[in-house]
């Protein structure tokens, strides 16, 4: 028994330029034979009328019906115009015909049909998977595949950094089309699939790094990394774009916040934080202004201290530096001893 083989058609990868015309002249030149149909047919119903050459006279009719009513309206379906930075991704009874990428005006195969599975979608501003909308479509709606740079604002999202503190997080990904048949016969939906892909990118990236490490500061942190963790954002999600023929041009982080459930007392946890590093720095300038004076007091021979009495001075002078409030000076109109 002979096995029969059964082909099976992969999804373009590459690119292609369909055959074509300059739409110019096909136009006018159509538009002049379809003149000359009119003509022909008129004259064909005249020989009929009046009994002259029969068979031409049918002839001449059935031509000039035949163009002006199919082949002439026909001729017309094949001609297309494309916009700068815009594409036409064109199928030929279900094949990828080619794609149409210069601006300008073309004359292609009239039974090409172009294909966006976008058309009729729309995606408002911070919509993510999901939230694609259908809006009204025109029965001759733009098919094409706009080439420009796009920004997708994702809403912001719950995720748990590297010490497992909830965050909100939100990010701006600035894309564009650069495989319009990958964008199209790959993905069922390149819009819906870059948006699905920066969540999982973004959750990737996050639970690798922490909110804030300021005791740390050779670690990278979300909040003190913010461009190197947006570049990292932005390879892995240029990875997991590529089937779609998508490049990620930038992405950057536009808000980052601890969740609310935690965030006051995260603020109690950077308040103190700050507090010991502005006391630690109190405390250091303090000693060394007290070892100051006493270095100038023994240099200069000013006066002579005992250690209890330089004990004394270093715990008045600690005081006085290191207190939260102003001092009131006290006067010793006595001795020293």
């Amino acid at each position: 028994m002979s096995q029969a083989k059964v082909q099976v058609a992969h999804s373009p990868q590459e690119e292609i330029f369909p055959p074509y015309l300059p739409g110019m002249p096909v136009l006018v030149l159509n538009i002049a034979f379809m003149i000359a149909a009119v003509v022909l047919a008129v004259h064909g119903i005249v020989w009929l009328e009046t009994g002259v050459n029969q068979t031409l006279a049918i002839v001449f009719l059935v031509v000039g019906l035949f163009y002006f009513l199919i082949k002439g309206p026909i001729l017309f379906l094949g001609l297309k115009i494309v916009r700068p930075n815009e594409a036409l991704v064109l199928t030929l009874f279900g094949v990828y015909h080619g794609t149409l990428k210069r601006a300008g005006f073309y004359f292609v195969n009239p039974f090409v049909s172009a294909t966006n599975p976008t058309a009729g979608l729309a995606l408002t501003s911070g919509a993510v998977a999901g939230k694609l909308e259908k809006s009204v479509v025109a029965p001759f709606q733009n098919k094409a595949i706009s080439l420009k740079a796009v920004t997708l604002n994702n809403d912001k999202q719950k995720i748990n950094d590297k010490l497992g503190n909830p965050i909100i997080i939100g990010v701006v990904v600035v894309w564009k089309v650069v495989n319009t048949a990958k964008a199209v016969f790959n993905v069922e939906n390149y819009w819906e699939y870059l948006s699905i892909q920066c969540d999982s990118a973004l959750r990737n990236i996050v639970r690798n790094y922490p909110y804030d490490l300021p005791n740390e500061e050779s670690e990278m942190s979300l909040r003190g990394s913010s461009q190197e963790v947006a570049e990292k954002l932005r390879l892995e999600l240029q990875d997991k774009v590529l089937l779609a023929g998508l490049e990620v041009l930038e992405a950057r982080i536009t808000y980052l916040a601890y969740a609310p459930e935690i965030a006051a007392a995260m603020l109690q946890r950077q308040q103190a934080s700050a507090i010991v590093d502005a006391r630690q720095l109190i405390v250091q300038g303090a000693v060394d202004i007290v070892e100051m004076a006493l270095a100038k007091l023994n240099e200069n021979d000013v006066v002579k201290l005992d250690e209890e009495r330089k004990a004394a001075m270093v715990s008045n002078l600690l005081v006085v530096l290191c207190g939260n409030r102003d001092v009131q000076p006290v006067v010793n109109s006595g001795t020293l001893y």
